[in-house]
């Protein structure tokens, strides 16, 4: 079984090489750790700040650049993958899981920030839209948001 993580970019000279790589290995974890065994389609955008600013305000109405947007194709319910009611690829009856968006240069700044370094950032946004994308959620501060962190522990470490 393998699953289709496609990266493109938005804007040249993002570091696109490395990105690529570990986003495709972060979200082969997060698929495994889910136990999703079904052939999956993901598509990711890797943009800069003003390109994630845009879709952020046109989609949810949130005027600022974030590190990491996702959309989710399928009401998936948390921790249940179940692939019978999900849309699918027309030619490779792959599940399609739905899309990402990082900005590169966020994702950078994080990781100085937060003294874990682009990397282990770039791997954690990947794991946390994964999540996203398979139904988890953190509209709030309490059980689901705490649900989802245990899963992102889970999958990428303590150290997070």
């Amino acid at each position: 079984m393998e699953h289709e993580i496609y990266v493109s970019r938005e804007v040249k000279n993002l570091g696109y090489n490395q990105a690529a790589a570990l986003i495709k290995k972060a979200a082969a974890m997060a698929l495994a750790a889910e136990g999703v065994d079904t052939p999956c389609i993901i598509s990711v955008l890797l943009t800069d700040d003003a390109g994630i600013h845009a879709v952020n305000r046109e989609f949810r109405g949130v005027d600022r650049p974030t590190d990491v947007l996702s959309f989710p194709q399928n009401d998936l319910e948390p921790g249940h993958f179940d692939p019978a009611g999900c849309e699918r690829d027309l030619d490779t009856g792959a599940v399609l899981l739905g899309d990402m968006m990082i900005s590169l240069p966020r994702c950078e700044a994080q990781g100085q920030e937060f003294g874990h370094g682009f990397k282990r950032e770039i791997m954690y946004l990947t794991v946390h839209s994964v999540l996203h994308l398979l139904g988890y959620d953190h509209v709030d501060e309490g059980e689901m948001k705490a649900q989802m962190r245990a899963r992102e522990k889970a999958i990428m470490g303590d150290d997070i």
